[in-house]
């Protein structure tokens, strides 16, 4: 697809009724991230796509495996093809040291205590070297590594990698994905600064709860607890 409004629309009116659908796109009028935050991306340069399906198999006290399962796949892909360190930023923004490479949308339709349907946006930073933006941090694969990438080999890594733990899903086997994503957290060993809504504060990774919760043991050895959007990493911008 060349243009698109945003691939998560896309992605929906196509699937029907396959068990997953991929849809990527050159360019997006309308890309998202979190909370109404829009994804820079110059047209023909990076990774624009989404996968929709039907996880029949994952209630809705675990939606947060899904948001687990495709940040491994790209943070694996990406640590294969760059063979650098990349780290997931809880909850699911993949970065390379103090910069962002690669933010991820996942919008869930419950039905009950199941869901439904998962929509998965990714926006990866693969050609482009130059950003215009107030973004804070963007990178790109060629700005780490110097050369162009081909995207679609790209995608498909990424594609083969998410159904590999996918499958784990299917067959009750989640462990070996919780424990590596806490593995390849961001800033997850040592203190780090932080900010809520009462300051900010010095703490350290304890634990991401199955809701992907995150729980912090600040330097006063209490731990806080927080859902999405209630805690901030304070990251010098370059």
């Amino acid at each position: 697809m060349v243009e698109t409004d945003s691939t998560n629309s896309q992605a929906k009116l196509l699937a029907g009724d396959k068990e997953i659908t991929v849809v990527s796109a050159e360019f997006q009028t309308k890309g998202r991230g979190q909370i109404g935050n829009t994804w820079e991306s110059e047209s023909g340069q990076n990774l624009l796509f989404s996968i929709y399906l039907h996880p029949n198999c994952v209630l809705a006290s675990e939606q947060f495996i899904l948001s687990q399962a495709i940040s491994l796949a790209i943070q694996q892909t990406l640590a294969d093809v760059l063979d650098v360190d990349v780290k997931i930023k809880w909850p699911n923004d993949i970065y390379w040291r103090d910069k962002k490479i690669c933010g991820i949308l996942i919008e869930n339709m419950l039905t009950g205590k199941k869901i439904e349907t998962t929509t998965i946006g990714v926006g990866l930073n693969v050609n482009q070297t130059v950003f215009k933006s107030n973004a804070p941090n963007p990178v790109s694969m060629k700005q780490i590594r110097g050369h162009d990438f081909d995207r679609k080999s790209i995608l498909e890594m990424i594609v083969i990698c998410f159904y590999k733990y996918l499958n784990l899903i299917k067959q009750s086997n989640k462990e070996p994905i919780v424990s590596c994503y806490f593995e390849q957290l961001f800033r997850r060993d040592g203190f780090y600064p932080y900010r809520d809504e009462n300051g900010e504060f010095n703490a350290r990774i304890m634990n991401v709860e199955p809701l992907g919760h995150l729980i912090l043991l600040d330097e006063q050895g209490e731990k806080r607890k927080y859902a999405f959007k209630e805690v901030e990493y304070l990251i010098n911008k370059k």
